[in-house]
């Protein structure tokens, strides 16, 4: 199956994570910061990436997706930002954001499982020239 990186300071979404997709037969790679998931994530060449919005600062998961896209061997990995800003903020993202963001898809904080399990599988499914790459939809 898949090799799927997750990135969050948050242990529990981790877990989470790691016990939904390998339930699916996937492998799993978890990273607590952006800097520790970029890392790995060039190492370990995944094939999503699920990236949480807050960690050591508010906008630490935008900037890791703008690292991602830069990166010619991580440029056209499909990235899941997860986020519970929705839940803190005024600010709503949804994946129309993607038409500003480079990311392919949001979704909301805590993790449903069978909305997880939609969402990966669709993103699993992006063709190359699918995946948001610039920060608008191709």
């Amino acid at each position: 199956m898949a090799k799927i990186i997750c990135i969050d300071d948050d242990k529990d979404i981790l877990d989470t994570c790691e016990v939904v997709l390998t339930g699916l037969g996937h492998a799993v790679v978890t990273a607590n910061n952006g800097k520790e998931g970029f890392d790995k994530a060039s190492k370990q060449k995944p094939d999503l990436i699920v990236l949480d919005v807050m960690m050591d600062n508010t906008t630490e998961g935008f900037h890791t997706a703008q690292k991602f896209r830069r990166s010619e061997a991580l440029k056209y990995v499909p990235i899941l930002m997860l986020t519970s800003v929705n839940e803190t903020s005024p600010q709503k993202f949804s994946d129309k954001d993607g038409e500003f963001l480079p990311v392919d898809a949001f979704m909301e904080k805590p993790i449903k499982p069978k909305e997880f399990i939609l969402k990966v599988k669709e993103l699993l499914a992006l063709r190359k020239d699918q995946v948001n790459v610039e920060g608008r939809k191709g």
